[in-house]
């Protein structure tokens, strides 16, 4: 019986975390605060409570949807979409490394990064905490695909270990966010931070499409050669 396991969780989480769209916002509340002068203690706080709301944004959906599939039931036929899906954009993602935003994007709508612009300009304590929800709502373009993919894996597994799993997930899905805001904070220039971001954005999603690939392509196989159909058709 397939199993998930805390390398794929953590993997993949950690993967999915270091895509340039969860950069680029970070990056441009970062620059937004470095230019209105405030505290270091502000600073800290305003960025810590982004990412936690961050965090708790997609922890919350995770478990929802997991719920919702689970008490549902998720049959063959969205099992497959699902991995199709995943399949699919992982050929987007792979195609950004060769011509990058061309064609078929997965990334922030137009309106989405308009939103978060205008969000980032009012930012409090509480603004924060409302622009990680915001984020984590327009950002399903980018960092989707592999969420819905492994929740679609821990559906063979218990309520309490894939509550488990998520958090894990979760957590490793920040600390790409919390690295960035390190380094941000102890004085390097976010300016310098953009142009890494730049620089490696291509191989950035170069990563996360091998990734969805290997999911999508487990996830048939698991289907076709492990008893999973049987599990998800009863």
């Amino acid at each position: 019986m397939f199993e998930v396991t805390l390398p794929l969780i953590i993997g993949a989480g950690l993967i999915d975390g270091i895509n340039p769209c969860a950069f680029g916002v970070l990056v441009l509340l970062m620059a937004y605060l470095s230019r209105v002068k405030l505290t270091r203690k502000k600073l800290l706080t305003i960025c810590v409570t982004y990412i936690s709301a961050v965090f708790i944004a997609y922890y919350v959906a995770g478990l929802g949807l997991l719920r919702t599939v689970t008490a549902l039931g998720i049959g063959i036929y969205v099992y497959y979409f699902i991995a199709f899906l995943a399949l699919i954009a992982g050929f987007l993602e792979i195609k950004d490394f060769f011509w990058y935003g061309r064609g078929i994007f997965l990334g922030i709508p137009i309106w989405g990064v308009n939103l978060i612009k205008k969000l980032v300009k009012k930012t409090t304590i509480k603004g924060a905490f409302i622009l990680g929800f915001v984020v984590a709502a327009v950002e399903l373009p980018c960092t989707g695909a592999v969420y819905l993919a492994i929740l679609a894996l821990m559906t063979t597994t218990s309520w309490l270990k894939a509550v488990w799993l998520i958090f894990l997930y979760n957590v490793a899905f920040i600390i790409p966010l919390i690295f960035i805001f390190i380094i941000a904070y102890l004085g390097i220039h976010v300016k310098k931070i953009e142009n890494w971001r730049k620089k490696y954005r291509r191989w950035m999603r170069l990563i996360t499409g091998l990734l969805l690939i290997g999911l999508g392509l487990w996830m048939l196989l698991e289907v076709n050669g492990y008893g999973l159909t049987k599990t998800l058709l009863s």
